[in-house]
């Protein structure tokens, strides 16, 4: 599978390298959100969160961890956000599995969060029995 990520590994695409280990690569956003948003990707190009092997997902974790830690430290946000879409409809657009980095300052609007939404309980037991049920 080719993605622009893989290009972007293989170097046939330029990028702003943050980090890079045997499974991971972090790196600047070109059409950021906000400040300081930051790509990881697995070095392999997995279309999806459920695509992904334990271990390569453990090191994105990581990698995450390590490189929001990085940014919390380097232009100390008043927080920041993890974000992971699968699917179109989710607003994936490029196929190869990553999270986005996203730092937040107060007031910034760089997200809009999705509005909460109304449930009753005997929805969300049948919901969670039919999500149960697949385990």
């Amino acid at each position: 599978m080719d993605t622009i990520f893989t290009r972007i590994i293989k170097g046939e695409i330029s990028c702003v390298r943050v980090y890079e280990d045997e499974h991971t690569f972090a790196f600047m956003d070109i059409a950021p959100a906000a400040r300081g948003h930051t790509l990881v990707i697995s070095k392999e190009p997995y279309p999806q969160l459920t695509d992904v092997p334990a271990d390569v997902l453990a090191a994105v974790a990581q990698t995450t961890k390590r490189v929001a830690q990085a940014i919390v430290l380097a232009l100390h946000p008043d927080g920041f956000n993890i974000v992971q879409n699968n699917g179109s409809a989710a607003g994936q657009t490029v196929f190869h599995y990553h999270v986005h980095i996203i730092p937040r300052w107060q007031g910034d609007n760089a997200l809009q969060h999705w509005p909460p939404g109304s449930s009753d309980a005997a929805e969300l037991q049948e919901l969670a029995d039919q999500i149960r049920a697949q385990l």
